[in-house]
């Protein structure tokens, strides 16, 4: 027994849980990988386990001034140079930093560099493609191919420099200063990519089919992998023979720049600008390049920014991005990495930090080393484990980072957006800070307490500081930022009530990590909304008419009287009875209504009306729970009424935060007698016969009047002032070479509520 009554309680338990939805707390809670990030990172990392932490101190080695690095390489004495965009410069940088200009191209791109073995600098500049030699400050041209771009440089072994070109898709092998040839043609637009694998066979990767070659020798090549993406940004040969090659562009549509046809993998937010030729965007990294007329062109080192197109990306949302594989020495390909919201542009191999290792060439381990890669999302840098899952290790939070280097002092990330090189230390900064995204509570709420856990967090190493406002994009209409919120147990939110909130969590390094982060909150009750009312007439038959008739229908078999003599009485006479048509019974009026609330509340309805010329609404109805109601019409005289619904959602909430709306309807007029026709004595003027007609309705005007002769076809009746338009209406119907004898003549007169009067007479 007490079983058996515990579910029905249970059941209105939760009947009643849902029905409060809207007035109980809500949480917006964080927790692992996915929750966290896309938030701003600075100075914090993401683990795959879900962790934040302290990340690796990330610093600024050199800023160039310029909208982009292409390019980075080091020279054996730990030398770095840089190649950037627009103006076509490199740059020289110690390991301290110091920076100086090394040289400036007559061309607005460098997109490649290379340093040969005695430490001599090698830079391809485009649109017109060359190749410069540059030794102590002086540069001189070492190869020009005839190309418009050259997108890659790499030595082979016996020390020949190999170079990737476009739009012919060209690689060529340079021997020395102006000797050169084609080693292979690929077939494809651009040579995005090379390197030589431990064999010193020389791997190339392509675009738009994103095909990577091997190549034997000259114009032999095996095609090692033919991936989904368009473009294989770069390919890092493995000890084992394996290779590792990062894919990207399978989400962006290609794009035009000033009406010339692009290929992929320029950086979207890098606007294109012109210095001494004018710039369009095309290729691997981005750019077709139109040169101008030899006589426009100026010395770059003198000539400013002309002009600057912003690149127009295309993105076809929900599609893979990006890719990372692993191609096996038995030429078997995985996948480590994919991402439909990111497009990486560089991978390496580099010494792991304490614990870490990977196994990403066969499934054989390399002790200490990690794959690291970058992407276009805020400047982010990840390294990656044996089992595919990466770790947020850095965000520069600049929009591309384009290049990666293993320096001799840390790693060096070169960025677009503003063209600068960070360089990535071994050891965690000090502080960091992770902003969250911005959560929407959905209306204006009232915030509740902000509870944390981690490792270690407690003690005030862990601060968290929430701003609020009304625009989903935080601005200058938000909050300032709160005061720090150091209990992790749960710290009232001090911001102001508002739509919008966002949190930040300022890391000490006492801090061992951040773990889930809950907010609560108490929505604002959203009022219901009364979207439309409508009233229709539904006719409901006599049930008593129709009984009627199946009892007469039975009663008409035939009775036989016997005689005590045997004989057959007399037939008795049923007569002839009138036949009766049915009517419809009263009409009932069905007033419905569509009613919704954005909270989810269950809502309650009270339905009233008002005649015309009444002061006063009067309740017909109250506590409905359904979105129709009908009525008898009879309870109505003739007349035009106005309804009104109210929708509260009192049923989910608590009194004081109840909500209400209410709509009117439309008049509607209720006309259920019909118009009144008057027939006049019929005129007779030889074959002529006039007849004057009057209608008469009491409630509505008229819409039509016809009249029938001998049970014929209606024929519209014109009245005397022309348009059938108002509640009375005078007609004059004559009637020519009528037939001798007797015809019967039918008048029917309709209102606007359909009521048809009719009236007869007899024209002889």
């Amino acid at each position: 027994m007490t079983k058996t009554r515990a579910i029905p309680a249970l059941c209105i338990l939760i009947t009643m849980c849902a029905q409060v939805r809207a007035s109980t707390t809500a949480t917006w809670e964080m927790n692992g990988y996915r929750d966290f990030l896309p938030g701003r990172f600075d100075g914090v990392l993401l683990s795959q386990e879900g962790h934040l932490a302290l990340a690796p101190k990330l610093d600024t080695l050199f800023a160039s001034g310029q909208p982009i690095v292409w390019s980075v390489a080091q020279a054996p004495d730990g030398t770095i140079y840089a190649g950037t965009g627009h103006r076509g410069s490199v740059y020289r940088i110690s390991l301290s930093g110091k920076s100086s200009l090394e040289w400036t191209a007559d061309q607005s791109e460098i997109f490649a560099l290379a340093v040969d073995a005695k430490g001599v600098l090698y830079a391809a500049t485009s649109p017109d493609g060359k190749i410069y030699r540059i030794e102590n400050g002086h540069a001189g041209e070492y190869f020009a191919p005839g190309v418009k771009y050259i997108w890659s440089l790499a030595f082979s072994p016996d020390g020949a420099l190999y170079a990737g070109t476009g739009t012919d898709g060209k690689i060529y092998r340079i021997e020395s200063a102006g000797k050169g040839q084609v080693y292979y043609e690929t077939g494809q637009a651009h040579v995005t990519c090379l390197a030589f694998d431990r064999n010193g066979n020389l791997l190339a990767g392509s675009e738009p089919n994103g095909i990577i070659y091997r190549i034997a020798g000259q114009g032999k090549a095996f095609a090692l992998y033919d991936a989904s993406l368009p473009e294989i940004r770069r390919l890092v040969p493995m000890p084992d023979g394996s290779v590792i090659a990062a894919a990207m562009g399978g989400s962006l549509a290609r794009r035009t720049l000033g009406g010339v046809p692009s290929q992929l993998g320029v950086p979207g937010s890098v606007s294109v600008s012109a210095t001494s030729t004018s710039v369009t965007v095309e290729a691997q990294a981005g750019v077709e390049i139109k040169p101008k007329p030899e006589a426009e062109k100026a010395p770059a080192a003198q000539t400013a920014i002309a002009a600057a197109s912003q690149v127009q990306m295309i993105e076809t949302p929900g599609v893979e991005k990006s890719a990372i594989y692993r191609i096996n020495p038995d030429n078997t390909v995985e996948t480590l990495w994919s991402s439909k919201d990111e497009n990486v542009y560089d991978v390496l191999v580099a010494d792991g930090g304490p614990g870490e290792g990977g196994s990403f060439s066969g499934g054989r381990v390399f002790p200490n080393k990690r794959l690291i890669f970058s992407t276009d999302q805020q400047g982010r840098i990840y390294s990656l484990d044996s089992r595919g899952t990466a770790t947020l290790l850095a965000q520069t939070n600049e929009g591309e980072a384009i290049r990666l280097l293993a320096g001799r002092s840390g790693m060096l990330v070169a960025t677009g957006d503003a063209g600068k090189l960070y360089r990535l230390a071994s050891q965690p900064g000090a502080s960091g800070s992770y902003e969250s995204p911005v959560h929407d509570a959905g209306g204006v709420a009232r915030w509740g307490k902000l509870s944390w856990r981690g490792g270690r967090v407690d003690g005030g190493r862990v601060r968290f500081r929430t701003r609020t406002g009304n625009s989903l994009r935080p601005d200058n209409t938000w909050s300032d930022w709160s005061e720090p919120l150091t209990i992790p147990g749960g710290s009232p939110v001090g911001s102001p009530n508002a739509r919008y909130i966002q949190w930040k969590a300022e890391i000490g390094a006492d801090a061992a990590s951040l773990d889930g982060v809950t907010l609560a909150y108490l929505p604002q009750n959203t009022p219901p909304v009364i979207r439309s009312i409508t009233a229709s007439s539904v006719a409901a038959f006599a049930g008593a008419a129709k009984t009627a008739a199946q009892s007469q229908s039975a009663s008409a078999a035939y009775s036989i009287t016997v005689t005590d003599s045997g004989d057959a009485g007399p037939t008795p006479s049923a007569g002839t009875p009138t036949q009766n048509l049915t009517r419809p019974g009263s009409d009932q009026i069905q007033i419905a209504w569509q009613a919704e609330d954005a909270d989810g509340d269950r809502l309650v309805y009270a339905l009233y009306f008002r005649g015309e010329n009444e002061h006063e609404w009067k309740l017909l109805k109250a506590n409905l729970t359904e979105n129709s109601y009908t009525l008898d019409s009879d309870a109505f005289a003739d007349g035009k009424y106005c309804f009104k619904v109210t929708a509260s959602d009192s049923p989910s909430n608590p009194p004081e935060t109840a909500r209400q709306a209410e709509l009117v309807s439309a008049p509607v007029l209720i006309d259920r007698t019909p118009p009144v026709v008057t027939i006049g004595t019929p005129k007779s003027d030889g074959s002529r016969v006039e007849i004057a007609v009057d209608a008469v309705d009491a409630a509505s005007a008229l819409r039509r009047c016809e009249y029938s002769l001998d049970a014929g076809p209606w024929i519209p009746m014109s009245p005397v002032e022309g348009i059938v338009d108002s509640p009375r209406e005078s007609f004059v119907v004559k009637l020519d070479n009528l037939p001798p004898g007797e015809h019967l003549f039918v008048v029917r007169a309709v209102d606007s509520a359909n009521n048809a009067g009719l009236a007869k007479t007899v024209v002889r």
